[in-house]
C-alpha cells in the first residue's frame, strides 16, 4: 500500500510538474550587447523591442535611397523609361561613390533603376531618378522632406537623393518608421529581397549580406565616414514584422548583430 501511495504520489508530482512547464510563458533570449552608436529595434504591433540613441540626429549614409526609392514608387510607374545622361554618370564618379556603373545613353525603365539604386546602391540611379522625377534635383529633396514630415519624421532632413555627405541627418526612430511604411509596398518589398538582377549590360548584386536567413526581406546597407557603417534591416517573423535600424557601426559586425537583435525581437514576441 505505502509503495502504491508513493508511486501515485510521484506521479501525480510529475503530472504537476509537466502542467507548469507546458503552461509557462517562453523565456526572451537574452538581449544582446550592440556596439553600433545607434540602435533601434520595433516591430508591426509598435512594440519597441531594442532602443540605443534611437532619436539622436546622425548622418545615415545611403539609407537615404529608402526615402528615394519611396519618393519614386508614389510618383511614377514602373514602366517609365528614363534616358541616362552624362551628369549621372559624372555625379557618381566624381563623388566616389558606389555606382550602377550606367552609361549615357542608356535607355532604363524605372523599374529597373530603382534595381540599380538599392541593390548596388548606385548613386547614378539616383541622380538620374531625382532628376526625372523632381523634376531636378532641389525639387525631389523638397518631395522627400515633405514625404518626411507625412510620415512623422521630425528629427529628419534631407539635402540630397543618395546620402553623400552633407549636413542631412536622421534618427534610428525615424528611419525605422521609413522602412516599414516602404515596406509596405510589394514593388519596395520584392526589390530590396532580391540578391541579383539581371538585365541586358548589367548584374546588380544586393550588398545585404543577411538576405538568405530566416525571413529576412532587406533593407539597405550604407557608408560614410560621417555615417560609420549602417543597415537598416528587417524580417517577418513570429506574425510580426520586425525592422530593425544600426548607425555607426563595423562593416561585417553590423549584419552578426542585427541577427542577433532579429532572434531577440522574436523570442520577446514568442514570450508576450
Amino acid at each position: 500500500m505505502l509503495l502504491v501511495m508513493r508511486i501515485g504520489g510521484a506521479f501525480g508530482s510529475a503530472v504537476l510538474i509537466m502542467t507548469v512547464l507546458s503552461t509557462a510563458p517562453a523565456t526572451a533570449a537574452t538581449q544582446p550587447e550592440v556596439a553600433a552608436r545607434a540602435v533601434y529595434v520595433v516591430d508591426s504591433a509598435r512594440t519597441v523591442h531594442y532602443s540605443k540613441r534611437a532619436t539622436k540626429r546622425a548622418p545615415v549614409a545611403s539609407l537615404v535611397k529608402i526615402m528615394t526609392a519611396y519618393v519614386v514608387l508614389r510618383e511614377a510607374r514602373l514602366s517609365d523609361v528614363v534616358t541616362i545622361k552624362k551628369v549621372d554618370v559624372r555625379h557618381a564618379i566624381a563623388n566616389g561613390a558606389t555606382s550602377a556603373s550606367l552609361v549615357k545613353g542608356e535607355r532604363r525603365t524605372v523599374e529597373e533603376l530603382l534595381h540599380g539604386l538599392m541593390l548596388p546602391s548606385g548613386a547614378d540611379a539616383s541622380n538620374a531618378l531625382a532628376r526625372a522625377y523632381g523634376p531636378g534635383k532641389s525639387a525631389f529633396v523638397a518631395k522627400m522632406n515633405a514625404a518626411a514630415k507625412r510620415l512623422g519624421m521630425a528629427d529628419t532632413l534631407y539635402t540630397n537623393a543618395d546620402g553623400l555627405p552633407s549636413r542631412a541627418y536622421s534618427t534610428p526612430a525615424d528611419q525605422a518608421t521609413l522602412t516599414m511604411a516602404a515596406l509596405a509596398n510589394p514593388t519596395f518589398r520584392a526589390i530590396v529581397s532580391r540578391r541579383t538582377y539581371k538585365i541586358p549590360g548589367h548584374t546588380w548584386r544586393n550588398s545585404n549580406q543577411l538576405l538568405g536567413s530566416e525571413g529576412v526581406i532587406g533593407v539597405k546597407t550604407g557608408f560614410t565616414t560621417a555615417a560609420g557603417f549602417c543597415l537598416a534591416f528587417a524580417a517577418d517573423r513570429g506574425g510580426r514584422r520586425i525592422v530593425g535600424v544600426l548607425l555607426g557601426d563595423q562593416d561585417k559586425r553590423r549584419f552578426r548583430t542585427a541577427e542577433q537583435l532579429l532572434d531577440y525581437a522574436e523570442s520577446r514576441i514568442a514570450g508576450s
